[in-house]
Order: structure tokens, then C-alpha cells, then sequence
């Protein structure tokens, strides 16, 4: 075909005819909320980095879990800021921690909506590092049973999912161990398969209040300049019987998404992290973009790449423009 008996804008001429032949599609269906309960009573914190994104305590929790419930968002993913925090990051597998209480309110005011939690150990050790500190570093097998611990606390709380996001060698395979030894073997595990070490993460850090004490993250999360290691990330967690995977900045790793996709036959999951947001968010307010274009056409980029659900700030959002 070529020009002129072929005229690609033929089918570009009006808006009809765009959605007719539009490949890629972005779904309310699509999206997933992150949400932070914070310890106490009638708390609602902006973050001062994530514009519109707050640290509030359960019972404001509960009342944006409806909001996003009445939008059509069909999940959310907790994260947790307790109360006090220690070198083993106890709060994490109480039966009445933060993200416990969290679940039992939203799942008795929102039995519909399904709820996800955050499975790693960060948010709730006094260091901010993911697991237990031996000699200046994470002990990977000895947190493996803190991160056991806290998944089984989570299901039986009500979580509907378990996501670890530690990047400990080995974490899929023993959650799944504990969740069907005591029953809970219905409970999906959305692993974090592929979570690199990202610049992307700070404001994340502002929200969770989990800035690593001493050092960075480097020697578990992955190298951003590694494309292979990512198959057999990835390889490893369907091994040990993940039922999602995750890509985690999606931004700047479209091509790792896509790779994923192309390899694995799981559901696959993008984490669009809080400095992909708070970028657009400071553009916006600059007058610099047109933020509900750029949020969209940024989502389904994310889509477009392979993803099958996009965790994401913007999800509220999203939602009303999709419905709009």
C-alpha cells in the first residue's frame, strides 16, 4: 500500500472512527489504588511530594475505600504506617497492626471491593531497610520468616492478595508454603517479580515514611541497567507459584514490560510509582502540560507495553475520565 491510493488518516477523521479502530484499550477494570493507613484517629496528611495523596488514619481510609469503591476501581493495595517502629519491624506481623485493623475495616464497610496488601518489612523497621540487618545487611532467610509471618497475618486479617515486594531470594516460595499450610491456600500471591532499584521511589518514601536509615536498597532490588536478569526474576516466581507478576517503575521500563509480557503467561502487573506521578503532578501545576491528557495517554502507554493492571496513583483519576 502506498500513497496516495493509501491514506492512513482515513481512518484518524473523526472521532468514531478512532475508537473503532483503537488498539489498546484502558479499563476502570484496569486500575488498582494505593492507600496508606496511618496509626490513630481522624488523620488525613497530604504528602507534601504526592499532591492529592494522603497518610490517613482507618476510619478516613474506609471512606475513600467507598469513593473508590462508587468509582469502579475494583481494588486497592495498603501500605502501613504504625505506630512505633523496631529493628524487626514487629507491627508488620501483629494480628492487630495497622494493615490488619486496615483490612478488617475496609473489607466489613466494602465486602466487595478486593483488597491487596503490601507484604515487605520497610515501612515498619526503625532502619527502613526490608528485612532483618545482620553485619550491615539484609538477612535474606531470616526475614523470609518475618515475610511468612506478615502474609499469613494479612490473610487472616482478610486481605484478599498478598504482593511481596522485599526482592528476597525466595519470599514467593515460602509464603505459599505458609498460606496453604494454614488454610488460606485460595489467596493469590501478586509478586513484585521484577522491582528495581529506582530514583523513581522517593516521594514513596515521603509517604511511607521508610527512607533507608544507612545505606540504599541495591544489594536486593535490582540494577536498572539489566534487562536479562528480570527472565529469570521472573522465572523464579512462577517456580515458587506466583499468580501475578509485577514490573516495578514502569516508566522507564516499558521494554521490560513488554519482555515480561511476551515471555510469561501469568497476569502482569505495572507499578506506576510515585515519582512517575509527582512529576506530572509538578508539571501540571507548573501550566507546562495538560495533566488529565498526559495521565491518560501515560496509563495506556503502560497497557500498550503488555500490562494487564497498572497499580497507580492517578487511579481516582482515571476512573472519572473513563466514565466521563
Amino acid at each position: 500500500m502506498f500513497f496516495p491510493e493509501y491514506r492512513g488518516r482515513r481512518l484518524r477523521r473523526n472521532h468514531n472512527l478512532r475508537r473503532m479502530v483503537r488498539e489498546t484499550h484502558l479499563r476502570v477494570d484496569d486500575l488498582i489504588y494505593p492507600m496508606f493507613s496511618a496509626f490513630g484517629e481522624r488523620i488525613k496528611k497530604e504528602i507534601p511530594s504526592m499532591p492529592g495523596i494522603y497518610q490517613q488514619s482507618i476510619d478516613n481510609i474506609v471512606a475513600e475505600a467507598q469513593e473508590v469503591h462508587a468509582l469502579g476501581i475494583p481494588a486497592v493495595i495498603l501500605f502501613g504506617i504504625p505506630e512505633c517502629k523496631d529493628p524487626l519491624g514487629q507491627d508488620a506481623y501483629d494480628d492487630e497492626g495497622i494493615i490488619q485493623r486496615t483490612v478488617r475495616a475496609i473489607k466489613e464497610a466494602v465486602p466487595e471491593l478486593t483488597v491487596i496488601t503490601d507484604v515487605c518489612m520497610c515501612e515498619y523497621t526503625d532502619h527502613g531497610h526490608c528485612g532483618v540487618i545482620r553485619e550491615g545487611d539484609v538477612d535474606n532467610d531470616e526475614t523470609l520468616k518475618l515475610l511468612a509471618a506478615e502474609a499469613l497475618s494479612h490473610a487472616r486479617a482478610g486481605a484478599d492478595i498478598v504482593a511481596p515486594s522485599d526482592m528476597m531470594d525466595g519470599r514467593v516460595a515460602a509464603i505459599r508454603e505458609i498460606l496453604d499450610a494454614n488454610g488460606f491456600s485460595d489467596i493469590p500471591v501478586m509478586s513484585y517479580a521484577v522491582k528495581y532499584a529506582s530514583a523513581y521511589y522517593g516521594p514513596f518514601r515521603d509517604a511511607a515514611d521508610s527512607t533507608p536509615q544507612f545505606g540504599d536498597r541495591r544489594s536486593y532490588q535490582m540494577d536498572p541497567a539489566n534487562r536479562i536478569e528480570a527472565f529469570r526474576e521472573a522465572a523464579l516466581d512462577v517456580q515458587e507459584c506466583a499468580d501475578f507478576l509485577m514490573v516495578k517503575p514502569a516508566l522507564a521500563y516499558l521494554d521490560i514490560i513488554r519482555d515480561i509480557k511476551d515471555r510469561f503467561d501469568l497476569p502482569l502487573v505495572c507499578y506506576n510509582v510515585s515519582g512517575e506521578y509527582s512529576m506530572i503532578k509538578a508539571a501540571a501545576e507548573k501550566g507546562w502540560i495538560d495533566e488529565d491528557r498526559v495521565v491518560m495517554e501515560t496509563l495506556v502507554g503502560m497497557k500498550r507495553a503488555g500490562a494487564d493492571l497498572i497499580i497507580t496513583y492517578h487511579a481516582k483519576q482515571a476512573a472519572k475520565l473513563l466514565g466521563a
